[in-house]
């Protein structure tokens, strides 16, 4: 997948059969939001092999106090910029607050993202979303499920907090995850669960996890561009790490987060959580 030059650029196209065998072989994945063709173009010469246009654009590029403002019509402009800017990473994109509340509108919304430039779609929730996920699926569009902390229910939860904590709470994300790769998800995103939880969902779900907040067990990590920058404007989460440090400029942040997620120095024990 990489030339053996210093830069490790992609010099093939990622995708999900790539992600696959990544999972088999037991080499990390790496993603990172991105939102543009810039910065885009430089995750791709550092090797990063996803790259996810968040809804967090709403907050670390708009200015809002959550994701949920974020509407269809920015994802889709988002997505359009990061594909001029792509060459070979998987490009997956975050369907916003309601746009995905029934079946119907959820297809509607995803051919629009695809049409934009997206590889994938992302969806938060759990086995309510069977019926939908099945339905994508089946017309040809592949679908990350999100479980565990998801933004867009943050006041359904009182707040940011980790989920998945207790016996109960850990079944419940099991089962959800086993409901939605039968309605055909390709890929899982799991954010803010005890580290424990994730080497057990990893070790389970036969498709490929990506954690964040999640422990350095799933099959691959992601975090927000913005926060592995510094250059967040809140509260910064547990998991995150700042990798523009020690003088290195953005391609060696990107770089470095990508050697270290690769060789499981990133996430370490002080960036997860316990059951």
């Amino acid at each position: 997948m990489y030339s053996d030059n210093s830069q490790k650029k992609l010099t093939k196209p990622v995708t999900l059969s790539t992600l696959k065998k990544m999972k088999a072989d037991k080499e990390k994945i790496t993603c990172l939001t991105c939102y543009d063709a810039s910065f885009t173009n430089v995750m791709n010469a550092a090797g990063v092999e996803t790259i996810l246009i968040g809804d967090s654009l709403g907050m670390v590029v708009q200015g809002q106090d959550s994701t949920l403002p974020v509407t269809i019509e920015d994802m889709c402009y988002h997505t359009a910029a990061v594909k001029r800017g792509n060459t070979n990473a998987l490009i997956i994109t975050d369907m916003p607050f309601m746009s995905y509340s029934d079946p119907k509108q959820a297809l509607d919304n995803a051919a629009k993202l695809m049409q934009a430039g997206a590889h994938m779609v992302k969806l938060e929730g759990g086995s309510w979303l069977a019926e939908t996920i099945q339905l994508l699926s089946q017309r040809g569009i592949p679908v990350c499920a999100h479980l565990g902390l998801t933004p867009q229910s943050v006041h359904k939860f009182g707040g940011y907090r980790v989920q998945g904590k207790g016996q109960e709470a850990a079944d419940l994300l099991l089962a959800d995850s086993l409901a939605l790769v039968e309605a055909g998800a390709d890929l899982f995103v799991y954010e803010c669960i005890p580290t424990e939880l994730g080497k057990a969902l990893t070790e389970t779900v036969p498709v490929p996890t990506i954690g964040i907040g999640a422990g350095h067990h799933t099959d691959g990590q992601v975090l927000v561009m913005h926060d592995m920058l510094g250059v967040n404007l809140g509260h910064t989460p547990k998991f995150v790490k700042n990798f523009l440090i020690n003088g290195r400029n953005v391609t060696q942040a990107f770089e470095a987060f990508v050697q270290e997620v690769k060789d499981v120095t990133f996430p370490g024990p002080e960036h997860g959580f316990k059951s």
